[in-house]
């Protein structure tokens, strides 16, 4: 998975963190290989609320991801592209 460098393993907000964080990993490794990537971003929305809660706690990190979430569709807006692993252009936005 992308881990961003310089970023603790866990999120500081240890009784809801700890939740979110497994429901999140769950999803990465059981919903997503099932339901197929859907994601217009890399980092994928699931992994980008996982680093920001990782980097600002819990509940701004939760916020990250909704703001995330709202912007998942296939408008190019203003984010830098690249390709992802398939060669496809792909919008990057990384955590603040």
């Amino acid at each position: 998975m992308y881990a961003q460098p310089g970023h603790v393993n866990s999120c500081n907000t240890p009784l809801f963190g700890k939740f979110a964080e497994t429901m999140i990993r769950f999803h990465q490794e059981v919903i997503s290989p099932a339901d197929g990537p859907r994601s217009h971003f890399i980092p994928s929305s699931s992994q980008y609320t996982l680093d920001a809660m990782r980097k600002y706690g819990f509940f701004q990190g939760v916020m990250y991801g909704c703001d995330r979430l709202m912007r998942e569709n296939e408008d190019p807006w203003v984010y830098r592209l690249t390709k992802d692993p398939a060669g496809n252009l792909i919008k990057y936005d990384p955590v603040p």
